[in-house]
């Protein structure tokens, strides 16, 4: 294990613009995501909500309500869907997406 993450004991799913992504659990949605896409930690992030630029939009499995967040202060839970990302991020994220498999509904 990484000392980028947070201690896990397993793996989740999360669906990030329609791509289905095993990320570990107990983490920051940044850090889950640089868990599938490496260059997460190359991008313009300042890791502590000033910059804006990890902003996103999010549906929690149980209620299906959007809600606007930072990944940099969040942390992925089980069956959570990111509808929305910023353009750093889906810049990113752009190789993971293009080689993950679309999501189930």
């Amino acid at each position: 294990m990484s000392d980028l993450y947070e201690a896990y004991e397993k793996l989740i799913s999360l669906v990030i613009l329609g791509k289905r992504f095993e990320v570990p659990e107990n983490n920051l949605l940044l850090r889950q995501m640089q868990f599938v896409a490496e260059d997460i930690g190359y991008g313009r992030y300042c890791w502590n909500g000033e910059c804006r630029n990890c902003e996103l939009v999010y549906r929690q499995p149980a209620d299906g309500v959007e809600y606007p967040a930072l990944a940099c202060r969040i942390k992925g839970v089980a069956g959570m869907r990111i509808t929305k990302l910023a353009f750093e991020m889906k810049y990113n994220m752009s190789d993971a997406l293009s080689c993950a498999a679309p999501a189930e509904d």
